[in-house]
C-alpha cells in the first residue's frame, strides 16, 4: 500500500471512530464511502465491517449501562437475516455496480432520514423487523447499515442516549455475521495488508475514539450530527461519481 493512500485510509478511519463516539453510529457513514475510494468496493466494505466491530466494542463499554437488550434483540435477528442476501449480492454484482450502489445508498438513506422529522413516531415490533432486515442488507452490501436505524430511531422518536448506546452492540454482531458471511461467499474480498497497517488501523480507531470522547464533552450532538451528514454526504458522493466514470466507456 503507497504511503499517500495509507494516510488517506487511516484519516478516514479516525474521522469515523471519532464520529462513532459523538453520535453513535458514525463510523461507517464517513468512513466507507472513503474506503470504497482507496481498496475498492468490495474489499473496502469488508474493512469498514472490521474497523466498525472493533470502534462497537470499544465504545459499548462506556455506554453498557445504556443499552436498550430488548429492541438490540429484535433489531439485530432481523438484521440477522438480511446478512444473507447482501453477501449474494457481493460475490455477483460487478465492482463498479456496487461502488455506486455503495454512494446511491447513503445519500438516499441519509436523505430520507433527514426528511423523517416531520413524521409521526411509529411503534411496534413491525417497523423494527423492516428496519432491522434493511440495515441487514445494507450493511453487508455497503458496510453502513447506522442509516435504516436512522430513520427508525427518528420515525420512533427513540431517546438519542438509549438510540446510540444501543446500536453498538447492534453494530458489533451485524459486522461479525457480515464478515463471516461475506468470507463464506467470496473469501478473496478479505482485506490484504501487512502487518504495520493493521496496527496503525488499530492506532487510528483508538486514537479516533479518544478524540471523540474530548469532543463530546464540548460539541453539542446536534452539531456532531450535522458534521457527520456533512462529511458522509462528500464521500457518497466522489464513490457515486468513481463508480460512474469507470462504468463508462
Amino acid at each position: 500500500m503507497a504511503v499517500a493512500v495509507a494516510v488517506l485510509l487511516m484519516l478516514a478511519i479516525f474521522v469515523g471512530a471519532a464520529m462513532q463516539r459523538l453520535t453513535g453510529m458514525g463510523f461507517a457513514l464517513v468512513a466507507a464511502p472513503f474506503l470504497v475510494l482507496l481498496m475498492g468496493p468490495v474489499t473496502g466494505i469488508v474493512l469498514v465491517n472490521v474497523c466498525g466491530v472493533a470502534a462497537s466494542l470499544l465504545v459499548l463499554f462506556r455506554v453498557f449501562r445504556h443499552v436498550d437488550w430488548k429492541k438490540y434483540l429484535i433489531l439485530v435477528s432481523a438484521a440477522l437475516v438480511g446478512v444473507v442476501p447482501g453477501a449474494v449480492v457481493v460475490k455477483y454484482v460487478p465492482g463498479a455496480w456496487l461502488q455506486v450502489g455503495v454512494g446511491l445508498v447513503v445519500l438516499i438513506s441519509l436523505t430520507v432520514s433527514l426528511r423523517m422529522k416531520s413524521f409521526p413516531p411509529e411503534s411496534g415490533v413491525k417497523p423494527m423487523l423492516v428496519a432491522g432486515a434493511a440495515s441487514g442488507v445494507m450493511n453487508t452490501t455497503a458496510g453502513v447499515g447506522g442509516p435504516a436505524m436512522s430513520v427508525y430511531a427518528v420515525a420512533a422518536k427513540w431517546d438519542q442516549r438509549s438510540f446510540a448506546a444501543t446500536m453498538q452492540p447492534y453494530f458489533l454482531t451485524l459486522g461479525i455475521a457480515s464478515v463471516v458471511a461475506k468470507y463464506v461467499a467470496a473469501p478473496s474480498s478479505m482485506p490484504v495488508m501487512e502487518p504495520w497497517e493493521w496496527v496503525a488501523v488499530g492506532a487510528a480507531i483508538i486514537a479516533g475514539l479518544v478524540a471523540g470522547e474530548v469532543l463530546a464533552k464540548s460539541i453539542a450532538p446536534s452539531k456532531a450530527r450535522i458534521l457527520m451528514v456533512v462529511l458522509a454526504y462528500g464521500g457518497a458522493t466522489a464513490a457515486t461519481i468513481t463508480g460512474i466514470v469507470a462504468l463508462a466507456p
